[in-house]
C-alpha cells in the first residue's frame, strides 16, 4: 500500500524506549484537539541499548512489514502475531498475543481493526509485555483496550506508550496528557506530502489497470 511506508516511518517517532524526559510539550493536533506529548533533548534521553531488543508485531501485512524492515536493520529482533503464519519472513511468530507480549521489550499494533482484533491488547496482554515494556499503536484506536492501558501505564505496569491512534477520536483520554512515560501524535502518518503523492500514484495506477484489463495494484476482495 502506498501509504505504509510513510505510517512506518512514524515508529521512530513513537518510540518510548528513548525515554524521553521534559515537561509536556505541543507536537500534534488532531481539527478538534491540540495533543501534548513529553518531548526533549535527545542528550537527555536516558541511555538504552536499542540493539538486540526484542520487537513483537501484531499484523504482518504491508504496514507490519515496513516497520519490520526497517527495525530489523536498526538491529532488533522481530517476532510476530498474525493470523496465520508467513513463509515468506524468517522471524519467529506467535500464535496468540499473550505469548509475544511475554517474548518481547517492544509490542507495536499494526493490524486490521475487526471484531477478533478489537482490544486485542487488552490487560492481559499488557500485564504479559510487563514493566519494562512499551506498546505503540499506529494501526486503530480500538486495538488496544484504552482504559486498561491507562491504568497500566499508570501503576507502572508497563513502561511506556506511542500512540498515533485513539478509541474514540478526536476525544484523547486527559489521563494521557499528564504522563510523562507517553508519546502522542495525532493520527498523522498520511498528512504529508509524500503521501498524498504515493496515493495520486496508486489511483492512477489503479485506473491504468483497470482500463487496460490488467489485475489492480490494490484489489478490494471480498470475505
Amino acid at each position: 500500500m502506498a501509504t505504509s511506508s510513510r505510517v512506518s516511518d512514524l515508529i521512530s517517532m513513537l518510540n518510548p524506549l528513548k525515554r524521553l524526559y521534559s515537561s509536556p510539550t505541543r507536537v500534534a493536533s488532531f481539527p478538534m484537539t491540540v495533543l501534548k506529548a513529553p518531548v526533549a533533548a535527545l542528550t537527555r534521553a536516558a541511555s538504552m541499548v536499542l540493539g538486540g531488543k526484542r520487537v513483537g508485531i501484531i499484523g504482518l501485512g504491508s504496514i507490519g512489514s515496513s516497520i519490520a524492515k526497517r527495525l530489523k536493520a536498526l538491529g532488533r529482533v522481530i517476532q510476530y502475531h498474525s493470523r496465520r503464519p508467513k513463509d515468506t519472513v524468517s522471524f519467529k511468530y506467535f500464535h496468540d498475543v499473550i505469548s509475544l507480549a511475554t517474548e518481547s521489550d517492544a509490542l507495536i499494533v499494526a493490524c486490521a481493526l475487526n471484531d477478533q482484533t478489537r482490544h486485542i491488547v487488552n490487560k492481559e496482554v499488557l500485564g504479559a509485555l510487563g514493566k519494562d515494556g512499551v506498546v505503540v499503536n499506529i494501526a486503530r484506536g480500538g486495538n488496544i483496550d484504552e482504559a486498561e492501558l491507562i491504568s497500566a501505564l499508570r501503576e507502572g505496569k508497563i513502561a511506556g506508550a506511542g500512540l498515533d491512534v485513539f478509541e474514540k477520536e478526536p476525544v484523547v483520554p486527559a489521563e494521557f496528557f499528564s504522563m510523562d512515560n507517553v508519546v502522542l501524535t495525532g493520527h498523522e502518518a498520511v498528512f504529508t506530502t509524500e503521501s498524498g503523492s504515493d496515493l495520486c500514484d496508486l489511483m492512477i495506477g489503479n485506473l491504468e489497470a483497470f482500463f487496460d484489463g490488467r489485475p489492480l495494484l490494490t484489489p478490494v476482495l471480498p470475505k
